[in-house]
């Protein structure tokens, strides 16, 4: 399933190495899919036009607020940027905190995210996010209500969203989107057609657009990943791998095969690799019969999910998002303009 809606959603690359005939079937599943997409538009304007008409309302926090969000389904850089940016803020004398869904995780109202606690706990990203960066950070469904709990209980005069562009209920200051520079707007129609959220018309209303990886276009912010050693996902007295060494890599996040890539690319030798879905749970005995006795290489996002049952030669790859002064500047220049 996940390859066929890869195919469907982002068919670049896929022509030329498939028949005409499943091009053809592909074409037609999009047709098919047409009214739903028509209908998900609809709904969507519908409830825009709500928040805009004052039928539902938009509620402000009393600090500026920036969103970090896409338009697109899956992965596509979010949480390097709201590292990102949670360090240049406090380079700049800021303190600031983040909120966010909390997804897979089912609680009521609203949870402070502590750097004890496991990712099955708050979700992949607030563990890693705060494992990384101690910063303080509240999840819930209504991010209102987990801003409002963050500026009750900690010292933060900026608040990050991390995800929430369509969560309109939640006022904000900055908007920045998101975007997977390789597969970028895919096949450019609505869910479920495509991997659109929210037509296209919706990139010249964000203050920026933040290009991951691939090319950016003028008017576009180019943001690159950069490596770090590797890391033990537990506590480990083993020497990483080298390059030469057989590893095995996965990775459960919105593009697995551009995290293969980068290893290929860094020269890792792949004994195989294994794509998981966006978000997965792991078990040590599938990830212990899928390697062997070889060594594993993760995503930092993967690795928050197996510290309690990882084995010494299980390995994380960090990496940190880098942006250009031009990013920086316009960022803090909003901040100021936000304070005068």
């Amino acid at each position: 399933m996940h390859e066929f809606v890869n195919f469907l959603w982002y068919p670049k690359g896929y022509l030329d190495t498939q028949s005409r005939g499943l091009w053809l079937l592909f074409k037609l599943v999009q047709l098919l899919l047409w009214p739903l997409s028509l209908l998900f538009a609809g709904i969507a304007a519908l409830r825009r036009s709500l928040f805009k008409l004052g039928v539902k309302k938009q509620s402000g926090l009393p600090v500026p607020v920036i969103v970090v969000g896409n338009i697109t389904v899956g992965g596509s850089g979010k949480t390097p940027t709201v590292i990102y940016l949670i360090e240049l803020l406090r380079q700049n004398g800021y303190k600031p905190g983040v909120i966010s869904r909390g997804y897979g995780v089912s609680f009521e109202g609203v949870k402070s995210v502590l750097p004890s606690m496991c990712a099955r706990d708050v979700g992949d990203e607030p563990a890693m996010i705060v494992g990384r960066t101690g910063v303080p950070m509240v999840i819930g469904r209504n991010r209102i209500d987990a801003g409002e709990h963050l500026l009750t209980h900690f010292n933060v005069d900026v608040i990050i969203s991390d995800d929430g562009l369509q969560h309109y209920a939640l006022g904000r200051d900055i908007e920045l989107l998101i975007l997977d520079g390789q597969r970028r707007f895919g096949n450019g129609l609505l869910l479920p057609a495509g991997p659109l959220r929210e037509g296209l018309w919706r990139v010249k209303q964000v203050d920026a657009v933040v290009v991951n990886g691939g090319q950016s276009f003028e008017g576009e912010h180019a943001m690159s990943l950069a490596q770090s050693a590797l890391k033990p996902v537990a506590h480990s007295d083993e020497q990483a791998p080298a390059l030469d060494e057989a590893v095995v890599a996965i990775a459960g996040i919105g593009n697995p095969q551009r995290f293969f890539t980068s290893l290929i690319d860094a020269g890792f030798n792949l004994n195989r690799v294994k794509a998981f879905e966006d978000h997965q749970a792991y078990c040590e005995e599938e990830l212990t019969e899928f390697c062997g006795d070889l060594p594993i290489i993760m995503t930092e996002k993967d690795a928050v999910k197996c510290r309690d049952f990882a084995k010494q030669n299980w390995w994380y790859l960090p990496v940190d998002a880098k942006l250009s002064s031009n990013f920086d500047r316009l960022i803090l220049d909003k901040l100021k303009r936000w304070q005068s």
